[in-house]
């Protein structure tokens, strides 16, 4: 019987390099002889990128906070499921571009979403599942937007938000951070992409042990 594997889970704000330093963490992973899936959030199975759409793209019905925030776990529930459960109970490791922390920090912290119902619905959806490691790579609101900015193709619904909104994000999730310092290690992602990736294996090291 295989043991079970390791769930890491990569976050940030807008324009932090998390497209680029997906791939990077897969193959150091597969370097190391471990078996990894890739997956993201909110999405991962077809009915949760079905939702994703519902939330990344604008269309002709506001989408209030309370659907918003429920519509994200609505996806992560199936997420859960579907995908990282069976990997992890399959010894194999899973790595995920983004989960809860991104609530708190987005529905939390952006849209102003009480923390204590993201509590209770974390643990109504999740039960006492958490990540092993969470790498937050956290650049200045200002560098992290005009990342996004010069990136191809159009901005999406949370992309076209205010400063203001980015702000509030980067510091739920810098509280997190404060919060949870065994699970959450802050990559300071602002350096060159050797230095931080440097500092990524670094903290995923403990984990190969």
């Amino acid at each position: 019987m295989n043991s079970k594997g390791k769930f890491i889970t990569l976050e940030g704000g807008e324009g932090v390099g998390k497209t680029t330093n997906v791939p990077f963490i897969k193959d150091y992973l597969l370097s190391q002889n471990i078996p990894v899936v890739v997956t993201r959030e909110p999405g991962g199975t077809q009915l949760a990128e079905k939702i994703r759409d519902l939330l990344l793209h604008s269309n002709d019905e506001a989408v209030t906070s309370h659907a918003e925030i429920l519509l994200m776990f609505a996806a992560r529930a199936q997420h859960l499921n579907h995908v990282i459960k069976p990997a992890l109970a399959q010894g194999q490791w899973v790595l995920c571009d983004r989960f809860t922390d991104a609530t708190y920090a987005y529905q939390g912290g952006g849209r102003g979403m009480s923390l204590e119902a993201i509590q209770w619905l974390e643990n109504f959806v999740q039960a006492d599942l958490r990540p092993d490691l969470t790498l937050l790579l956290d650049v200045p609101v200002v560098t992290g937007m005009a990342r996004a900015k010069n990136r191809a193709g159009q901005l999406d619904r949370f992309e076209s938000e205010q400063l203001e909104f980015f702000n509030r994000v980067r510091q739920v999730y810098l509280n997190q951070a404060q919060q949870y310092p065994e699970r959450i290690k802050i990559i300071q992602a602002d350096q060159a992409l050797t230095v931080v990736q440097q500092a990524i294996v670094g903290a995923l090291k403990p984990l190969l042990v």
